[in-house]
């Protein structure tokens, strides 16, 4: 257990707020070093545009670090003008994530804090990019990740991720569910400590498939899956109507709620506290927490954006790094 977790913060997009965000954090820096790694000058155009004066000093290496804000330079590619999307800087923000990245997997960083991304203008600049998910999973040897949401009382996490609804059907399979709940169990219990995981599990289809007469999914593929998992130990209910899956009495002694698409969980979970909720991703090598909100174009550099989610998302990371 790290006595001072260090974590890399990744702004995101520089056109959007996560740089905003990124210069108001020192309160949440007083027992861990969070590394930016992100442009200087970017940084301080946006602390004038603010009315700020960060110090932000260069990061000295893990053996000099001590709790407080430090900067990992990455220059942009393109000068930055806030609210304005450049698909020149897209493979500044790549590099930015893939240095954070290689910073975890190597013991430089306890963990990785996310700030929004804009994947449209990445995807303009001729780069695939699906999102963090993917990406992380890819720079971590195609490792079995698990999208989790998660805010005060309430996780959500998800089998599949950002896919067309069109294609979801397809992609429920015996093999994906089994991996998806095996990556949830097991990070439950090591990262979040609870002894016996209880996850409630959605179907696909409106009432879960109504005995097969609204999709044969829920008969064909979750119902044996979860059988079989149930077999060896695991606390697993549903599959459930989706409609009635997050009612309060429901959810009273469930840890997780598994969902079979982003827009199926996720809608609940943002309006019970859009706020505060944040995006983990597990069964990586180390902890990965982000913020659960957009770029917000219009507000970068306005002073109105709320660091909610960020302060959040730095302080569940550090309290799973010490765990």
């Amino acid at each position: 257990m790290p006595s001072l977790p260090v974590l890399a913060l990744t702004p995101g997009e520089p056109a959007g707020i996560g740089p905003d965000l990124c210069l108001t954090i020192d309160v949440r820096a007083d027992d861990a070093a969070i590394v930016l790694v992100a442009d200087r000058a970017m940084l301080h155009q946006r602390a004038a545009m603010l009315d700020l004066t960060p110090a932000l000093p260069d990061w000295p290496g893990r053996a000099a670090a001590a709790a407080g804000v430090y900067l990992l330079h990455i220059q942009t590619t393109s000068p930055v003008v806030p609210g304005v999307l450049d698909p020149a800087n897209s493979s500044y923000v790549i590099e930015t994530l893939r240095v954070a990245i290689e910073g975890c997997r190597h013991g430089e960083f306890d963990g990785l804090v996310t700030g929004p991304v804009h994947k449209g203008v990445i995807n303009d600049a001729g780069i695939p990019f699906t999102g963090h998910t993917e990406f992380l999973a890819e720079r971590c040897g195609n490792a079995p990740v698990v999208m989790m949401l998660a805010c005060q009382n309430l996780r959500v996490a998800l089998v599949t991720t950002h896919l067309p609804l069109a294609d979801v059907p397809r992609a429920i399979t015996r093999e994906r569910l089994t991996a998806v709940i095996k990556v949830l169990h097991a990070d439950l219990h090591s990262r979040f400590g609870i002894a016996e995981p209880r996850i409630l599990v959605c179907g696909l289809n409106p009432h879960a498939g109504e005995s097969g007469h609204l999709g044969r999914e829920e008969r064909e593929i979750i119902e044996p899956t979860l059988e079989r998992l149930r077999a060896v130990g695991m606390q697993l209910i549903g599959p459930v109507p989706a409609d009635t899956a997050f009612i309060p009495s429901r959810l009273a002694d469930i840890d997780a709620v598994l969902a079979m698409y982003h827009d199926q969980g996720l809608p609940v979970l943002k309006h019970h506290d859009f706020q505060h909720a944040v995006n983990i991703t597990l069964g990586l090598p180390f902890v990965r927490v982000s913020v659960d909100h957009g770029t917000a174009l219009e507000l970068a550099g306005s002073g109105k954006a709320d660091p909610s989610s960020l302060y959040a998302a730095i302080d569940l990371a550090r309290e799973l790094c010490r765990r």
